[in-house]
């Protein structure tokens, strides 16, 4: 089963994320964007849902980070800003995808399986 990192300092975003892919993938969370960039960097992610605004570093710049380094692994970025101009500092920031809050399980499911696959 395929895992992928929720980057989310949220708590009640998290458990709505876990209701989404409990049944498909497994997952790991981190709480900030320093701790998604060390969770890559120990290995066995295949995807991330990266929440943009977080506190220690931000969506963007762990995304940047990780892609660096591991420029094939799929990063969507989430975020309650839905304007375009949004997506396009998160297209920017090497972000594969972008997913706007509240989130539709279907959607989420749809663009992770285009991804990686279930």
């Amino acid at each position: 089963m395929k895992t992928i990192l929720v980057a989310e300092d949220n708590d009640s975003n998290y458990i709505l994320m876990t209701y989404i892919l409990k049944r498909h993938y497994q997952f790991l969370r981190a709480k900030n964007g320093l701790e998604a960039v060390n969770a890559v960097e120990a290995g066995g992610v295949d995807l991330v849902l990266m929440d943009v605004k977080m506190p220690v570093m931000d969506g963007l710049e762990a995304t940047a980070k990780i892609k660096e380094t591991h420029p094939d692994l799929p990063v969507v970025a989430l975020t309650a800003n839905a304007f375009e101009s949004d997506r396009q500092l998160a297209m920017a920031a090497g972000c594969d995808a972008f997913l706007s809050k509240p989130v539709s399980s279907e959607k989420c499911l749809e663009v992770i399986s285009k991804l990686i696959g279930q």
